[in-house]
């Protein structure tokens, strides 16, 4: 398992996208517009990553208990990323940003799954800032999926099971943000977040920007990393 000290810069960053609904209710408008503008937050984030020389930025799109939400929104934010895929694509594909997916993304509709397919392949040379999206993703069932992989192979050490999660091949986490106040990391990168910095804000995700992302890493490179040292 990786333990060394990061640079003085994060290379990896997560985000833990929350409250488009309530940004959309706090101006009496359908969460649908929250949705929408929550994916323009998400294409100024990564331009903003890429900018800053983040290797990874690693965004919470749809987790496993996000199927308990109503169907039409479901629908509706799987349109969203099918819109977001199509037109960004080949902005990806200029700037060098590599495409990864964390999560069983193969359950998804086939339409949805040929079109990350897609983008999988015509990013996989890319090799500036990594976009992992994690969608129909549960850090649980990460790990159960990890550690029984690692079991096939061999003994079930921390390194074999790190090995075999999502994040494989991803630099060390070294920064976890989440929006909208809530202070819980809800499944998400719970093996990654062992020794990454968290930082909360109560701004909404639709008004989350590339400045408030400045501030996260100004105030993660203001804190002392010790990895349980003194």
């Amino acid at each position: 398992m990786t333990n060394e000290r990061a640079p003085a810069g994060a290379r990896h960053v997560a985000i833990i996208m929350d409250g488009n609904g309530r940004w959309a209710k706090k101006r009496h408008l359908p969460r649908a517009v929250g949705h929408q503008r929550g994916v323009e937050a998400v294409r100024a984030l990564v331009r903003a990553a890429r900018q800053m020389g983040l290797e990874a930025l690693t965004l919470y799109a749809f987790s496993t208990e996000n199927w308990r939400r109503p169907e039409e929104e479901v629908s509706a934010l799987f349109g969203l990323l099918k819109r977001y895929i199509r037109e960004d694509l080949a902005e990806f594909v200029e700037n060098n940003v590599r495409l990864h997916i964390i999560g069983n993304y193969k359950a998804l509709a086939p339409d949805v799954v040929a079109l990350l397919d897609d983008a999988l392949e015509r990013t996989a040379h890319n090799d500036g800032t990594t976009l992992a999206v994690a969608l129909n993703y549960g850090s649980q069932d990460e790990i159960a999926r990890a550690a029984a992989r690692a079991a096939a192979k061999g003994p079930i050490t921390p390194e074999a099971i790190e090995a075999e999660l999502d994040t494989a091949g991803l630099p060390p986490l070294d920064l976890l943000i989440r929006t909208s106040g809530e202070l819980r990391l809800s499944n998400f990168l719970l093996w990654q977040v062992a020794y990454a910095e968290l930082w909360f804000t109560d701004v909404l995700w639709p008004d989350f920007t590339p400045d408030h992302l400045r501030e996260a890493l100004d105030q993660f490179g203001q804190r002392e990393r010790r990895y349980g040292g003194r």
